[in-house]
């Protein structure tokens, strides 16, 4: 794999990185020269979304290649896998070029190592088309093959592979035993020990991309299981990236919004109005975004309405200005004309162009965060959280759980259910079979599924959890009062009602275990922790690390799913490390809702 240098290699991300590796693949695989007059000219591959030589699957694409070569579709061929091709679907291109007489068509082969996506600059998760093939439900089904079970695990160390490469870093790892999360650490470790045993084809020495943030100590990657906490992906949350996450369709970065098309009175009988759908990507571009998504919502709220404002203000002394110089009603294109008649006019308009973004994005959160409220408002997510939170800290309960179960105004089934399985795996001893029966009759007349507490039950008898339930901290979130602020942007945008509820850090299992393993700490949760260097001649049984230094960097992964509400917990977690970065990847991002159906599906008599 040919690699490039960084400019500023400090400061770069995995998303720096990947983006670094696709612009010189679209630059044929050749670094790019910022003064360089020739452009690369490319055709497009009809069948796929890429370009003509990006396959998303090799295994899956490299037989379309063969087909084209003998159809002779194209004069040249640059071939690009994200993941390593094998040899004989290397071969069937091969034996298909000869057929074709293309042999010298075929300019390049390569490998990327890019099958992985990142969704923020310390955030990526598995790219892959199947996600039901790494699938929390898939690794726990009961009847699932050993066959099947090693093609999942290869599916995830090949993807986690194809990401230290693009990081060029060889990570220290260490995992818990008797999980999935082991089972990738054996594969993981055997595969890039392979690797660098060929010092002349290894990916990790010699030029490559890993001249970085990771170059001078190695990383720690910490391989945990979905099973050591159930809870977390369940709970209802209060940040803003979380909450949309939870809440509305939101999937790649990009949220997917319904908007009511008008008020007006339709005519008996007439069909109702389609809702307007709208998109928006919410991207590191995005400054408020950047910001505020790891914000409790109500201050999201507040910083809309500061950001409105502040809009105004702006576009009150534009109009000033405007009506000084006697051009009501003008363009901004008659403003410019005259910007050199007053230094005030000049930068008014200079700052036009940062106007019309600051107004783009206040309409955008204002879209996106009014959704979110009604949502609040609708279900008492605000209830919900504040709830769950006193249950997953064993702070006193305020309320009956059979109160808010029963509460027809409170909150979905899903929402009920959510909290009730949080109940359930928390408790530090389950519910007499009376209670149980008492909570599902309530469960039923609320309209909710059984399947998933079915399938909660199993796994905690399984698991053995009824006397050593997860610990989740100590803290937990108080209310301060309400905030009503309005904000006015066309409609009202109003918080009466809902609580303000302001987070307390408290470290998650997740979290818990990361601090443990990176800081060297003993504790009975992390002692017993395998521990494998790839870079040992050879592999040891040991849970013993032979490095006693904390280390600076860490990639924690989720075997069976993460969520934004484990990544922001980590997020805050080191911003009290000064120096310290950290990673999180998972096999698959899930809400609240797909984790319910996995559950649901596992929970099917």
């Amino acid at each position: 794999m040919v690699g490039v240098k960084m400019a500023a290699p400090a400061a770069a991300s995995i998303r720096d990185r990947q983006t670094v590796a696709l612009k010189r693949m679209l630059n044929f695989n050749v670094p790019h020269v910022k003064n360089s007059t020739g452009e690369p000219v490319w055709k497009i591959w009809p069948r796929y979304h890429l370009s003509a030589a990006v396959c998303e699957r090799a295994e899956r694409h490299g037989n379309h290649s063969a087909s084209d070569l003998r159809n002779q579709l194209y004069e040249s061929y640059y071939l690009n896998f994200i993941s390593a091709i094998s040899r004989s679907k290397l071969e069937d291109i091969a034996n298909a070029a000869l057929a074709a007489s293309a042999v010298t068509q075929v300019a390049k082969v390569f490998d990327q190592y890019l099958n992985f996506i990142t969704l923020e600059d310390d955030m990526f998760v598995l790219c892959n088309q199947n996600k039901e093939l790494v699938s929390y439900r898939a690794i726990n089904r009961p009847d699932i093959t050993d066959t099947e079970m090693e093609t999942v695990m290869d599916t995830i160390v090949d993807s986690l592979f194809c990401f230290f490469v693009t990081l060029g870093a060889v990570p220290i790892i260490r995992c818990s035993r008797g999980t999935a999360a082991e089972m990738v650490a054996v594969k993981l470790d055997k595969k890039l020990r392979e690797n660098l045993r060929d010092a002349r084809n290894s990916l990790f020495t010699g030029d490559t991309l890993g001249a970085g943030q990771f170059s001078f100590q190695r990383p720690l990657l910490v391989l945990v299981d979905r099973n050591i906490d159930l809870a977390t992906p369940l709970h209802h949350t209060w940040t803003y990236q979380a909450l949309v996450h939870d809440v509305l369709d939101f999937h790649l970065n990009r949220v997917n919004l319904e908007e009511s098309s008008g008020v007006e009175n339709s005519p008996a009988g007439a069909r109702p109005k389609r809702k307007n759908k709208k998109s928006y990507d919410l991207t590191p571009v995005d400054k408020f975004w950047q910001k505020h998504k790891g914000s409790p919502f109500p201050e999201v709220a507040e910083s809309v309405q500061q950001e409105l404002e502040s809009y105004r203000a702006q576009e009150d002394e534009v109009k000033r200005l405007k009506s000084i110089m006697g051009l009501e009603g003008e363009d901004e294109g008659a403003i410019s004309m005259l910007s050199d008649n007053t230094a005030k006019l000049t930068s008014a308009v200079s700052s036009l162009p940062e106007l019309l973004e600051k107004k783009r994005l206040i309409d955008l959160h204002t879209n996106v965060a009014t959704a979110v409220l009604e949502h609040i408002k609708a279900r008492k997510l605000d209830v919900y959280f504040e709830y769950e939170e006193k249950i997953m800290s064993k702070t006193t309960l305020d309320k009956s759980l059979l109160d808010i179960i029963s509460d027809p105004d409170a909150g979905t089934p899903e929402d009920k259910m959510r909290l009730f399985l949080i109940y359930y795996i928390s408790a530090q001893q389950a519910p007499s079979e009376a209670d149980l029966e008492q909570y599902k009759k309530a469960l039923t007349d609320a309209g909710c599924n059984l399947n998933p507490l079915q399938y909660i039950k199993q796994w905690k008898a399984f698991a053995k959890m009824a006397s050593a339930p997860a610990s989740y901290g100590n803290t937990t979130t108080k209310p301060m009062g309400l905030l009503s602020r309005v904000m006015n942007t066309g409609s009202q945008f109003v918080m009466e009602g809902v609580k303000n509820l302001v987070l307390k850090q408290q470290n998650l299992p997740v979290t818990r275990i990361l601090d443990n393993l990176m800081e060297m700490k003993s504790n009975p949760e992390t002692d017993d922790y395998r521990y494998f260097d790839p870079k040992m001649l050879r592999g040891n049984d040991s849970s013993v690390p032979r490095n006693k230094n904390p280390f600076q960097e860490a990639i924690v992964f989720v075997v069976g799913g993460g969520n934004y509400i484990e990544y922001q917990n980590l997020v805050d977690y080191i911003k009290g490390k000064q120096g310290k970065h950290i990673l999180y990847g998972c096999s698959e991002l899930f809400n609240a809702t797909q984790f319910i159906k996995q559950l649901s599906q596992l929970g099917q008599k």
